[in-house]
């Protein structure tokens, strides 16, 4: 399940616009994974929004009012992906910044957005401080929780 942080200019997004990405971004990961729709697979599918206070770009400070730059982080378990899915995500993740945007041609640019995905290596996930393996998220997802009930990977 992914783990999704967006960084962005402090102040480049008002609430309505964070709430149209916020409430997208994670749901197109998910359909590019495979994942299914369950509140479980919710449950442990998280983004975060990084409000970055100062931006750089080739060493020079980005001016404030100038069109904001994304980075979507993308953190999935290794051994999930292949370059299909990769694509799809790259594909979803700037779609749904280019639709919150006023000009969605501009995504069309590399200085717009960088989707980065981070494939974390297997027995590198945890929770309840505890290794949860990409067999026990699969578990989990697949049958509601351990032995069918909703809860943590075990």
């Amino acid at each position: 399940m992914p783990f999704v942080e967006l960084f962005v200019p402090k102040g480049a997004l008002d609430q309505a616009h964070r709430e149209k990405i916020g409430g997208r971004l994670v749901s197109e990961v998910m359909i590019a994974e495979g994942a299914p729709d369950t509140e479980v697979a919710r449950s442990i599918s998280w983004l975060v929004v990084n409000e970055v206070d100062a931006w750089f770009v080739g060493g020079r400070q980005v001016p404030a009012g100038e069109k904001p730059k994304y980075v979507v982080r993308v953190g999935v378990p290794a051994g999930s992906m292949n370059d299909d899915i990769r694509q799809d995500i790259v594909r979803r993740v700037t779609r749904v910044l280019a639709d919150a945007d006023p000009d969605p041609g501009r995504f069309t640019e590399a200085t717009a957005a960088w989707v980065h995905i981070n494939e974390i290596p297997e027995g590198n996930w945890g929770a309840r401080g505890e290794i949860v393996r990409i067999e026990d998220i699969v578990a989990l997802v697949t049958s509601g929780g351990p032995e069918g009930e909703s809860g943590s990977p075990r």
